[in-house]
This record gives C-alpha cells, structure tokens and sequence, in this order.
C-alpha cells in the first residue's frame, strides 16, 4: 500500500488488499462500464454503489450529441439508487473507467459527481467510500468526497 502525500487521504491498493464486497463492486462496475454509450469520447465508465440496505446499484455513462444532455455513470447510479431506496445511506461507490488513454493514474469523479456525492454524503452525515480503478492500472480508495472535494458546498452554504 502507498499513501500518495497530496492527497493525505487517498489511498492505493493491491489487488490482494481489496476486501470482498469492494472487489465485487468494481467487477459490476467494470461490467457496467462495457454497457456504456460512450460513441463521442469512447470513454466508458461503469458505477456501482452499495446502500446500507445491501442493495447494489450500478450504472454507466451516457453520452450525447447534445453535449451536455448526457450523464455521468456515477450521479445516475447515485440518482437511480436514491430514487428506489431514499432512506437508505449510500456506504460505497466503485468507479471503473475502462479506457488506457485519457488520464494517467488515478481517476476520480468529475466535478458535477464530486458535488453530488458531496451533496448525499452531506445529508446522510456519514462518508461515502469512493474506489476507482482504470483499465490497466491501480486501484485507490478514498473514505470520504472531503478528501476529493474538499471545498464543496451544500445547504447550510445557501442563503435564506
């Protein structure tokens, strides 16, 4: 395991250090992942997020010609897993991007799913655990969107 020092709290994995369940989230979301519509960037990503319900929800991007009418992977499985179980608090998410080119190492959610993550992980006063992995590369954890989003906001940041 290495700690990557700018980002204090994200942590990369060996294969051998993933536990069960996160092994199993980041095969449905590399399952998901080869579903995706991605015919623009050919940049398929899959999501698969588990509530404390244990009940798994996975998704993937989808894009459109109307850029930017399309969707990532990440808010619909947030959004589909909300709209089916809104009591139940979202525990984890795995992120699977199954493209080599692109990004080199780790990958994260963009901007738009770091606020929505913020957002759930806000309201449900309790972490989210976000793992990614790339095709072809590591694995990495981090325990909370804080950790990625550090500056985020959210309804107490609203006026009225």
């Amino acid at each position: 395991m290495r700690i990557h020092k700018e980002f204090i709290e994200i942590i990369e994995l060996e294969k051998n250090e993933l536990s069960a369940i996160d092994s199993k989230l980041l095969n449905k979301a590399r399952e998901a992942s080869e579903k995706a519509y991605a015919p623009y960037s050919n940049f398929k990503v899959g999501a698969s997020l588990l509530l404390e319900n244990d009940e798994i929800f996975c998704a993937n991007n989808q894009e459109n010609a109307a850029y930017p009418s399309g969707l990532c992977a990440e808010r619909i499985a947030i959004f589909a897993a909300k709209s089916n179980a809104p009591d139940s608090k979202i525990l984890k998410i795995a992120i699977y991007v199954g493209s080599e080119k692109g990004t080199q190492g780790m990958v994260f959610p963009c901007g738009s799913c770091r606020q929505s993550i913020s957002e759930y992980e806000f309201n449900q006063d309790r972490n989210i655990e976000i793992i990614t992995q790339k095709k072809g590369s590591n694995t990495f954890m981090s325990k909370s969107i804080k950790n990625i989003l550090p500056s985020s906001f959210n309804s107490s940041d609203l006026i009225g």
